[in-house]
């Protein structure tokens, strides 16, 4: 038996090794850049540094990709909502709504790139349909629970409800045009400050 130390396998060379997320967040990177209409698999590939077939050996297609990106945006926001829906008996809506909206501030922030591609989307696949569905269903929640604020006393009734979930949730959707992580702006801070400059506008009285 050889005394001598084995010798060690050559590094084996071909294509680059992905895990599922690195992936995911590249993709979403280039559709944001790009727009998804706008990037195809090819592109993807580039971006990876993979040939065209190669991509296929980590992802099925590009509306896998886009599903993946919806579904990681889309599901911060419901549990958000969810949470508020199911909170300790006796809280009121306002206290709820107002969580509501510093919890999706902070999903945004977590989440930016995911939520931004959800923002841009405009319903040109099956995919991105289902998507604004469950967004629909998002607002129809918080529209709801708008209103409960509204008939609790707790939230001025001049303004329709619909239409104060729009301007609050619009507000929290704009940071996508401008936050930047890592930026002189600390995500618990901001989510604080836009509740308070929305809420100290709306209420009628401090709850």
């Amino acid at each position: 038996m050889s005394d001598q130390p084995a010798e060690s396998p050559a590094p084996r060379r071909g294509r680059p090794g992905y895990d599922q997320e690195t992936v995911l967040r590249r993709a979403i990177e280039v559709f944001n850049r790009q727009g998804y209409d706008g990037t195809s698999m090819g592109d993807l590939a580039k971006e990876l540094g993979l040939t065209k077939s190669a991509i296929y050996h980590h992802v099925p297609s590009k509306e896998h990709l886009l599903s993946a990106a919806l579904d990681e945006a889309l599901d911060g926001l419901t549990t958000a909502v969810d949470s508020a829906a199911a909170a300790a008996p006796g809280t009121s809506a306002y206290a709820r709504l107002r969580t509501v909206v510093q919890e999706s501030v902070e999903i945004l922030v977590q989440h930016l790139p995911a939520v931004t591609l959800l923002l841009r989307v405009h319903g040109n696949s099956e995919v991105e349909l289902a998507a604004l569905k469950r967004r629909r269903a998002i607002d129809e929640k918080l529209s709801a629970l708008v209103q409960a604020a509204v008939d609790e006393g707790a939230l001025r009734a001049d303004i329709p409800p619909d239409l104060i979930s729009r301007l609050l949730f619009g507000m929290v959707n704009s940071l996508v045009e401008w936050y930047r992580p890592g930026g002189p702006v600390d995500a618990d801070v901001l989510a604080a400050s836009i509740a308070t400059l929305a809420f100290d506008g709306l209420a009628l009285h401090q709850p």
